[in-house]
């Protein structure tokens, strides 16, 4: 099991070229020469490459699965792609990337959900191709103009709006946690809203598969772990863990100081603290 370098890139490229796409649906033609993306400093000619997109997604998809795989069962779980639950706002549309569940089923029950993944994933560095099927590596994601996975603004819009939506599906959403994945560290930007999207329980974290990066001058982590940089197997199998392990519950609200206050009072009454927090939940839960 090893996570996401440049071998695992170029692999992406020799295998599509083999199988099933064309050096025009995978490079940058730029007056004869193939770029994975526009060098900085060259033109991009008026293209516009899309054709990538959905085939790096569904590669990302299926590497994530197998990278997941023997961590889902070493706790008892199974990794699965594409998870519709309608209780959760996942449908056939706008299903889960990827989600540890009890069973290996492609629709589910959400209590059967143990831990969601949206994954944000793209070819990180630039590559050169020649023909017939020579690619080098050429530049880091420094060197080149494209905007890779996590550090797309779009592309954390889009996880977060997801995640909001399977929050505000109902009760259902509370105990499952939610992780999104890339292969890049965010912008600055995005390094206070990450914390406070882990800190209020939206989303349990951001993460980077992609510890080949850390020879560069980049963020590994943001200060509440909001985002973090994934080094190795072990830091992979312990944070799924712990996430796993722990007894997760969503809650928010809006509400007056003095009916917070009411709510405090009548948990405050159980006889143990996990009464207590299971009374203040259904409280709150009912309040909004």
């Amino acid at each position: 099991m090893k996570l996401w370098n440049n071998q695992t890139e170029i692999k992406f490229f020799t295998e599509a070229l083999k199988s099933f796409a064309t050096p025009e649906q995978l490079f940058y033609n730029l007056s004869g020469n193939y770029y994975a993306y526009v060098p900085r400093g060259l033109d991009a000619q008026g293209q516009t490459l899309q054709s990538r997109n959905s085939l790096i997604g569904q590669y990302t998809e299926k590497w994530c699965r197998d990278l997941f795989n023997d961590i889902a069962r070493q706790l008892n779980l199974f990794a699965v792609n594409g998870v519709i639950c309608e209780t959760l706002g996942l449908t056939r549309q706008s299903n889960a990337d990827l989600a540890f569940c009890t069973n290996e089923n492609i629709e589910q029950r959400a209590e059967n959900i143990k831990l969601l993944f949206e994954i944000k994933m793209s070819i990180v560095s630039n590559y050169s191709f020649t023909k017939p099927d020579m690619i080098k590596l050429i530049g880091d994601f420094t060197q080149h103009k494209g905007t890779p996975s996590i550090l797309r603004s779009d592309s954390m819009l889009k996880a977060i709006g997801k995640s909001i939506n399977i929050r505000v599906s109902g009760n259902d959403s509370n105990r499952i946690p939610i992780i999104v994945l890339g292969n890049t560290p965010i912008t600055e930007s995005y390094q206070k809203k990450v914390d406070f999207l882990k800190q209020s329980g939206v989303i349990q974290g951001f993460w980077s598969l992609n510890p080949s990066l850390l020879n560069s001058a980049i963020l590994k982590n943001t200060l509440g772990l909001g985002f973090e940089t994934i080094i190795d197997e072990t830091q992979l199998f312990n944070n799924c863990k712990n996430i796993i392990e722990s007894d997760f519950n969503y809650f928010s609200a809006m509400i007056s100081k003095k009916e917070l206050g009411e709510i405090i009072k009548i948990a405050s009454q159980e006889t143990c603290d996990v009464a207590k927090a299971d009374k203040f939940i259904t409280l709150i839960s009912g309040s909004i």
